[in-house]
């Protein structure tokens, strides 16, 4: 790494990884791969995957291993503050992600040095596993786009299908018995030169994540043998309010058709609980919706952006 001032890692800590973490990846997962042909032999990188479980990192690094880099993650700050685990992913080098701070996009400029220097940083696009139904690639954030365009590295998007089924996303315990096959393969590298020496504005960050989420997206197809859908989840339209009904005198229920009109009653929307607020003839009162109070589910939301 050349002078022992720039290391960001302990080169010892590391060397243990690579000799004890692959045999014991392959113990508890089949590890199905293809696609390494794909990465650089050597110089700075970028990796796109996406997510679905706590199961993917292990099967990311030794992808990344066996096609002869050493893998940097992009992981969630609370993870360093664990004892122990902290400790160790800052001498493997790895990089905190901070969120709602200030500092939140020191994350990129940590991975544009590393990336200098000839790393290969992993990134989540989506943030998180996958609130999709189906599991699809959801809709990413611009943080590797930007990242992308600023250092003019290769991108390679890589998928992966099976980890969920090691360690569903919410789940405390893995289930790695019998062994499950996780298969995880690697395309070419992104088409990014449409958008060499243009500004980083909004809609050019959007745009070349779309370019990046949609190769990978073809590659879990391939995986798959399905069809993605014609328009990825969208978390945040999933959370977004719906605008209050036209009849009741109050605030209504963040359901999609808002309060009724039937007497005496604010009736709730199809997806939303309603509030109390006074009827035609009467007190109101109020009725559940089907999903719980001022949410909307990942199906409803989709049609509402397929719509």
């Amino acid at each position: 790494m050349g002078k022992r001032a720039e290391r960001d890692y302990s080169p010892g800590w590391r060397r243990f990884t690579t000799i004890i973490l692959p045999p014991l990846i392959r113990s508890i997962m089949k590890h199905r791969a293809g696609g390494q042909e794909h990465f650089p032999r050597d110089g700075g990188m970028i990796v796109a995957g996406n997510h679905l479980s706590y199961a993917d990192w292990p099967a990311m690094a030794l992808f990344c291993h066996e096609a002869g880099h050493y893998p940097v993650f992009t992981i969630k700050s609370p993870v360093f503050d664990v004892k122990i685990i902290g400790w160790l992913l800052r001498k493997f080098g790895q990089l905190p992600v901070f969120r709602g701070r200030a500092d939140a996009a020191l994350v990129l400029n940590d991975a544009e040095q590393r990336i200098a220097r000839g790393a290969c940083v992993v990134f989540y696009p989506e943030g998180t596993a996958s609130r999709d139904p189906d599991l699809w690639p959801m809709v990413a954030r611009t943080g590797v786009a930007r990242l992308a365009l600023t250092t003019g590295v290769p991108v390679i998007p890589v998928a992966c299908w099976g980890a969920q089924n090691i360690m569903p996303y919410g789940d405390k315990r893995p289930k790695p018995f019998p062994r499950k096959i996780v298969n995880i393969v690697a395309g070419p590298p992104v088409d990014l030169s449409a958008y060499a020496g243009k500004p980083l504005t909004a809609d050019t960050l959007r745009s070349v994540t779309n370019a990046i989420m949609a190769d990978v997206t073809k590659l879990v197809a391939e995986i798959r043998g399905e069809q993605p859908p014609a328009v990825p989840y969208d978390p945040r339209a999933s959370r977004a309010e719906v605008t209050p009904g036209t009849t009741g005198p109050g605030p209504t229920g963040a359901g999609t058709t808002g309060a009724g009109t039937g007497p005496g009653t604010t009736g709730a929307g199809t997806t939303g609980a309603g509030t109390t607020a006074p009827g035609t003839t009467g007190p109101g009162t109020t009725e559940p919706g089907t999903t719980g109070p001022g949410t909307t589910s990942p199906d409803a939301a989709r049609k509402a952006q397929q719509g």
